[in-house]
């Protein structure tokens, strides 16, 4: 086991840098050679386990320094870390680590590490095609229809990321870059590892706090931050604390948001409160990292959605129609991609069983990648070769004959000024084949009901996909370890009537 380069490019940060801040967390300032010393404590313990076999490490994804540091031991020791959501449930956490063939669970907390468990022996060799020696992270997808998967990733195409997230984003000393989501997602590939691995400064948003737009705004100002990157809801947490006439934050150089629908609303108020900012809309799954880059002109917002832009530097991308053939012209269908970044396979899946990891789609040219990988999202490509996102396939429903996207719905509802947000399930019935149940969160102090919400659908959407009932709520949808709402959650209680749900209906009804 040998050091990987993302460690070693730390270590010359901190030898050319040592006073350097490399963290800012709860206000604190953590320079380079005080994040060295904790790498150099959490190391010591982690000689002081049995790491002879090479397995995974599991450390539980709680937003520290002292985390940050135990996953640069581990790659200081060439040792794959295994990041869970420090929030999930006890008996699925175990059910992770064992497939993923851990033998130790190490915390790191303000006494600093702590092997807070062992993984139950024997570990089942974990059934996948990556040589787990070249394994360097290993993250989790959301688990929002079922158990979360094992996505593992090489070092390799960790350093091929971030060397790619340095020269777009200009990532190196002079930058100040905002971690906002949790350290279990691949956006901190960008945020975290790739900020380090060139010698920039992270400053870590603290969950306690991250739906705090007055917080938010105030990490930004106060540290200079060069790069944020966010999902949708972050970035209108950020205008709606600007205020009006907005505040602004002149230090942020590039806006990326990523991980869902930008509403037009949100992205109009951008350019005001990021006046010398590029907007960019990335794309990307857990398994391939991202794959898609488009840059929004400021000076010209579309309002009728961002598209996907243009593929990453050797990134390979084709569009399969219901038959499973390549749409080579205008014309919709799933979304296939191969990238530099992408795994090669889930930990601990069967490898014979059918899944979204498949051989490169047929009359692909000579030198293509050997395995792409299904996303599941459905996409259009227009007339000038420019690919949209529409929905899902797995959200794909039919309603009294008629094929509806449930992710379209949810998309026309999040439009709407006064919906936070909004999630659409469809609900199996005799009749219609299906329902459609929409639940939402309301802005603070909004008015609309449910019967504006349904005018509203009207207005951009066929009858069948209008929602059959409308679910108000005034506070934040479920959502699981991974920062995804909480389908079966919703579900689970839309089959449970209340007397709240019940009001609702009435009123839709009305």
């Amino acid at each position: 086991m040998k050091p990987t380069q993302l460690w070693t490019s730390f270590a010359r940060q901190v030898d050319a840098r040592p006073d350097a801040t490399a963290l800012v967390a709860k206000g604190r300032h953590i320079s380079y050679g005080e994040l060295a010393d904790l790498v150099d404590e959490a190391s010591a313990h982690l000689d002081r386990l049995d790491t002879t076999g090479g397995e995974p490490i599991g450390v539980p994804a709680v937003k520290t320094p002292r985390t940050i540091a135990l996953v640069l031991a581990c790659l200081r020791a060439g040792l794959p870390v295994v990041l869970p959501s420090a929030t999930l449930p006890e008996a699925t956490l175990q059910r992770l680590l064992t497939r993923a063939g851990c033998r130790h669970v190490v915390s790191a907390d303000d006494a600093g590490p702590t092997q807070t468990g062992a993984v139950p022996a024997p570990a089942p060799a974990p059934a996948t095609p990556v040589n787990p020696g070249d394994t360097a992270f290993v993250l989790t997808t959301s688990g929002s229809t079922g158990i979360p998967k094992l996505v593992p990733l090489t070092a390799g195409a960790v350093e091929r990321f971030a060397d790619w997230a340095a020269a777009q984003f200009d990532l190196g000393p002079e930058s100040s870059v905002l971690n906002y989501a949790p350290l279990n997602f691949d956006l901190c590939f960008l945020d975290v590892w790739a900020t380090l691995h060139h010698g920039g400064r992270v400053v870590l948003v603290d969950p306690d706090v991250a739906t705090n737009g007055r917080h938010l705004f105030d990490a930004i100002a106060d540290n200079a931050v060069t790069v944020v990157q966010a999902v949708p809801m972050a970035h209108q947490l950020l205008v709606d604390a600007a205020g009006d006439p907005a505040r602004q934050l002149t230090s942020v150089r590039h806006v990326l948001f990523t991980g869902d629908h930008m509403p037009a609303r949100c992205l109009a108020r951008l350019p005001a409160v990021f006046p010398g900012g590029r907007f960019y809309n990335v794309y990307g799954c857990t398994e391939t990292n991202d794959s898609f880059l488009h840059e929004v002109d400021r000076d010209a917002l579309p309002a009728d959605g961002v598209p996907l832009g243009t593929p990453l530097p050797g990134v390979e991308a084709v569009v399969l129609d219901e038959d499973g053939a390549v749409v080579t012209g205008p014309g919709r269908g799933e979304l296939v991609v191969a990238t530099p970044f992408q795994s090669a396979g889930y930990l601990g899946a069967d490898p014979a069983a059918p899944g979204p990891f498949v051989d490169a789609p047929a009359g692909r040219p000579p030198g293509a990648p050997a395995r792409f990988y299904r996303t599941g999202d459905v996409v259009r490509r227009d007339d000038t070769g420019v690919l949209h996102l529409e929905g899902r396939n797995d959200f794909q429903v039919k309603v009294r004959g008629t094929r509806v996207n449930t992710a379209v719905v949810e998309q026309v509802l999040l439009d709407h000024d006064e919906v936070a947000e909004a999630v659409v399930l469809a609900v199996p019935d005799p009749v219609a084949g299906h329902l459609l149940h929409a639940v939402l969160r309301r802005v603070p102090g909004a008015t609309v009901r449910t019967l504006g919400l349904r005018q509203h659908c009207a207005q951009h959407l066929p009858t069948a996909a209008i929602p059959a009932t409308l679910h108000l709520s005034e506070s934040p949808l479920p959502r699981t370890s991974t920062g995804k709402v909480d389908r079966q959650s919703l579900e689970q209680t839309l089959r449970s009537p209340r007397p709240e749900a019940t009001v609702a209906r009435k009123e839709t009804a009305r």
